[in-house]
């Protein structure tokens, strides 16, 4: 089958007995990954100890894990058009669960390497089939919930973290790993099987890998492009901006991307209701909006908590920026909804992945109050191509 040849339908008798499972179920999915990966953030420092190693080897290392996970993202197209949503976000789910406690164990360099790209392409394969499943459920109910899967990914990320930070200081990393392996299993098991089938009828032909030829999904891959780049922007430099521009301490300077990713993942949780009420378009260009004030002022604010105030704006507007563009790329016509989540979200990441060095690099030299100014300024970019969002409006067919 061809990756870019029709577009999921989803069982009608499915539909009928199960549609008030499949939001959750898919919430389930967004938590639990979002769970382990807020607990493997804590593993980094604990890994990076026990492999011997500087910041500058384990950053090497932190690219590994981000190229295998833009490798799987490249190659679910295909995946997801053969298979669905549902069996590729159970397999790589598997991987999820579990492959934290080989991490745990890794204790040679040389085993780090493939052992980190494979946690990336777990997280990365997971992380699009779960949206496309999102938008097969976001076509059976006929109603926006993309918001909200990302807002519960935020919730999983924060119970993670939460969790580890209590429990890495008295039991260590192994029992950790498999501590969150046993919740997250638990979880995938309740609710994974209740997932909504959006395979195609399966075929003999071979699974093809190619690029889509439909260049609109280029544009909305740009989009996610441009709207990614500053969340990575605040995740990796807002709290040295504070410091270095204002001479805060660490405590007040960690609070602009706490106050960044509260703010986010509130807006989340209420971002679906907004949308059904006023629709894609008008959500979307409102958001980019709030984001990019946020960001331009946070660029030249006279006091830290200004900026510290500037950046939670901006994250009200950031929050459905992404998921209302996930949710247009995987309604486009001609091009199947895994296919053109594939391109876009390996688009999207890898703006996080590579554009964070180059700010740095940027900001070293002529600070990053400019750089958040001119940030903002690449939103207008996303906001004059907000047309392409009213994909997202697209009922069940």
């Amino acid at each position: 089958m061809s990756g870019d040849a029709g577009i999921s339908t989803v069982q009608p008798a499915v539909i009928d007995s199960g549609a008030r499972y499949y939001r959750w179920a898919v919430a389930g999915a967004f938590f639990s990954n979002g769970f382990v990966t807020g607990s493997w953030a804590l593993h980094i420092p604990l890994m990076m100890s026990r492999l011997g190693v500087s910041e500058g080897v384990f950053g090497l290392l932190i690219l590994v894990f981000g190229l295998g996970a833009l490798a799987a993202m490249g190659l679910c197209g295909p995946l997801l058009a053969r298979y669905g949503s549902d069996r590729v976000t159970k397999s790589f789910a598997v991987g999820v669960a579990f492959w934290l406690i080989v991490v745990a164990l890794t204790n040679n360099l040389y085993l780090a390497v493939p052992v980190l790209f494979m946690l990336g392409a777990v997280f990365g394969g997971m992380d699009v089939a779960m949206n496309a499943n999102a938008v097969a459920v976001e076509k059976t109910l006929g109603r926006a919930l993309m918001s909200s899967s990302h807002g519960f990914w935020s919730l999983g990320g924060f119970a993670g973290s939460a969790l580890g930070s209590f429990y890495l200081h008295y039991q260590g990393a192994f029992s950790h790993a498999v501590l969150v392996s046993v919740i997250a299993g638990i979880i995938m098991l309740i609710t994974l099987p209740r997932l909504v089938m959006d395979r195609q009828q399966q075929t003999s032909e071979k699974i093809r890998f190619r690029l889509p030829n439909q260049p609109v999904i280029y544009l909305i891959g740009m989009m996610a492009l441009f709207a990614m780049v500053p969340e990575g922007a605040v995740l990796d430099w807002a709290a040295v901006y504070i410091q270095q521009a204002f001479s805060a301490d660490l405590t007040t300077a960690g609070y602009g991307y706490a106050a960044f990713s509260a703010t986010m993942a509130l807006v989340r949780f209420l971002g679906d209701g907004v949308r059904n009420r006023f629709g894609a378009v008008r959500t979307f260009r409102v958001s980019i909006i709030i984001a990019a004030a946020g960001l331009f002022v946070s660029g030249f604010a006279p006091h830290a908590w200004i900026a510290i105030l500037a950046f939670a704006v901006a994250g009200l507007g950031v929050a459905n920026i992404v998921p209302i563009i996930f949710s247009a790329a995987g309604n486009q016509s001609g091009i199947h909804a895994g296919t053109a989540l594939s391109l876009v979200t390996l688009m999207g990441y890898s703006g996080i992945l590579v554009a964070p060095s180059l700010i740095g690099y940027i900001g070293g030299y002529i600070g990053f109050g400019p750089v958040y100014m001119v940030l903002a300024l690449m939103l207008v970019v996303v906001f004059m191509l907000s047309s392409l969002a009213s994909a997202a409006d697209q009922k069940r067919e």
